[in-house]
């Protein structure tokens, strides 16, 4: 009974895993309009590391229920899950934008050749992700509040940028996603919040009470609302949300 919230950390890395695997399957498709115009697109399979993304946090939340069900909490499960985390929202999403500068810089003349100078940025956010996932091992305070955006958070908003791109109706959207100076601020704010001591609320519930829970239950509120007029584009407008909240409600953490 005692590994079986570790068979569920090792499912959350297999997840991980595939999600790189698609990403790197990727290429990169330059199309011309019956006009002669140049666009670009990538082919399907980058919405299936969002995908293998998304169950990477179902699995990764499930791990620590089952863990908690028996009672089987262990140093070992912690570590274990800090390997899987780094892989499944650290190193997956630093290739999602990796893919997403090199589609920027393709717009450009012979950008497919761009050096990997302008792309080793977006390796950044594995690395700080790391650095939050050693201080929050090393830091036992962290339980109904957080010091820095957590991971598993920081890489779900990336993983949602692929789906915001295909999905989007507005083509300044997709424009934003597609310049190269938007993508460089993104890393740095993401790998900011993540290093940084913000405190940030957990989304664990001691008890039931609105008195107790309010932050948590506007998100919740929030979320819905947000899915069902922003589809995708939900995703970062409630990350967001979830910084605002958590700022103006940080007495509420503890």
């Amino acid at each position: 009974m005692k590994q079986i919230p570790n068979l569920f950390t090792l499912l959350n890395l297999i997840f991980g895993c595939l999600a790189i695997i698609a990403v790197l399957q990727n290429g990169i498709v330059i199309q011309y309009t019956p006009e002669g115009a140049q666009f670009i697109d990538i082919p399907e399979r980058m919405w299936l590391a969002s995908l293998f993304i998304g169950i990477a946090a179902v699995v990764d939340f499930l791990d620590g229920f089952v863990a908690r069900l028996f009672n089987a909490t262990s140093e070992m499960g912690k570590q274990l899950d800090s390997l899987a985390d780094i892989v499944s929202f650290g190193v997956a999403p630093s290739l999602i934008v990796y893919q997403f500068l090199r589609l920027s810089f393709a717009k450009q003349e012979d950008g497919l050749d761009v050096s990997m100078l302008w792309l080793v940025p977006s390796l950044f956010i594995a690395a700080a992700g790391a650095y939050r996932l050693a201080r929050f091992n090393l830091d036992s305070t962290q339980q109904y509040g957080f010091k820095g955006v957590p991971i598993p958070a920081a890489g779900l908003l990336i993983a949602s940028l692929p789906l915001v791109y295909w999905h989007a109706e507005n083509r300044a959207i997709t424009d934003i996603l597609l310049n190269k100076w938007f993508l460089y601020v993104l890393i740095a704010v993401v790998c900011w919040l993540m290093v940084s001591k913000l405190p940030l609320m957990a989304l664990k519930f001691k008890d039931l009470s609105v008195k107790n829970n309010l932050p948590k239950y506007l998100l919740f509120a929030f979320a819905v609302i947000a899915v069902l007029f922003l589809h995708w584009l939900a995703v970062p407008v409630i990350f967001i949300a979830y910084i605002i909240l958590s700022l103006i409600f940080k007495n509420n953490q503890s």
